[in-house]
């Protein structure tokens, strides 16, 4: 299948993998990569940008295809080296960025020059528009339905897409709730060039986590997602446990009083205990409300081929009955 997508990003499939924190190492993005989608290393996992440079090396030795790294720019007390990250994307010939967070506007000359793409994640149409004034050549739009950061307007993507279509003229994909061939062809019905997927790469049998994680997943339904950090205005899409809970119950009690060092010891510092360690307790974490969707752990290999061959079929279905 050709889109915008695969021809800017140079792969055989318009599949995304989503950065993603303590998952995206290089064997899963080797991964999604060789099966003829893009996969993304996140760069921010990584503890330095040496530790950056370590990672995308080995990537390119389990791959050959095209990969790309996120680069997520966050406000934080102690600022990552942002321009040590770039310039270990740059020196490590990474052709593709996904930046999210902020406005990455003060990258993109020193990128471009060096010939990435940047595709920007975007949670809004007014942020989309946003990212292609400043000159970013796609972006991943996300819909409340995503695990992570939704944003704060609460648009499903029912509506975001075919407001993104009426508004872009860039490239974009679709992220939050595809977990299959159906969401791709739906996707592509609302205007989107491709899609973007978080949870459904992490229950595959390559992503790195504990299987303990892959078994949540598996679990879950759609009713099994909640938002914290709304009286924050940092809205995350988590699994709910009992941390989720205690966070939950904090905000209750606190309402607008509330700071983040009234949650930090629920959330800091969790993620590698939970994804690495399987301790399912141990704090919140990302996930989408598709996980409903999701009921096994498939090689990465064989999930986007079944992706691509129920769209494939949808299409050709949906032609017939046109034509009829």
């Amino acid at each position: 299948m050709k889109t915008k997508i695969t021809e800017l990003f140079g792969i055989e499939h318009p599949i995304i993998q989503g950065g993603m924190h303590y998952v995206g190492f290089a064997e899963l993005a080797a991964a999604v990569s060789n099966a003829g989608a893009l996969g993304i290393i996140t760069a921010l996992t990584q503890p330095t940008p040496g530790d950056l440079a370590s990672e995308i090396a080995r990537c390119r030795k389990m791959t050959d295809k095209p990969f790309g790294v996120n680069l997520t720019f966050l406000p934080s007390v102690v600022q990552p080296d942002y321009q040590g990250y770039v310039e270990a994307i740059i020196e490590g010939g990474v052709k593709v960025v996904e930046t999210a967070g902020n406005n990455p506007q003060q990258w993109l000359p020193l990128l471009h020059e060096a010939g990435v793409k940047i595709i920007h994640k975007c949670t809004s149409v007014r942020h989309a528009v946003k990212a292609e004034a400043i000159g970013c050549d796609a972006v991943s739009v996300d819909g409340f339905e995503c695990g992570g950061h939704p944003g704060e307007d609460d648009i499903p993507n029912y509506i975001l897409l075919p407001r993104a279509a009426d508004e872009l003229s860039i490239p974009f994909v679709a992220s939050g709730g595809i977990a299959d061939g159906r969401g791709l062809v739906a996707s592509l019905a609302f205007g989107a060039h491709g899609i973007n997927m978080g949870t459904r790469f992490i229950a595959t049998q390559e992503a790195p986590v504990h299987e303990n994680v892959k078994k949540s997943i598996i679990a879950a339904s759609e009713l099994d997602t909640r938002l914290i950090m709304r009286t924050l205005r940092n809205t995350e899409r988590v699994l709910n446990n009992n941390a989720v809970e205690r966070v939950l119950e904090i905000e209750r009690e606190l309402g607008e009083k509330i700071t983040f060092k009234d949650i930090q010891s629920e959330i800091a510092g969790k993620y590698p205990i939970i994804l690495q360690q399987g301790e399912m307790e141990a704090g919140p974490w990302s996930c989408g409300m598709v996980a409903g969707l999701i009921d096994d752990v498939p090689k990465i290999s064989d999930l986007i081929e079944s992706i691509m061959a129920q769209a494939d079929a949808i299409i050709r279905n949906h032609s017939a009955i046109i034509a009829t």
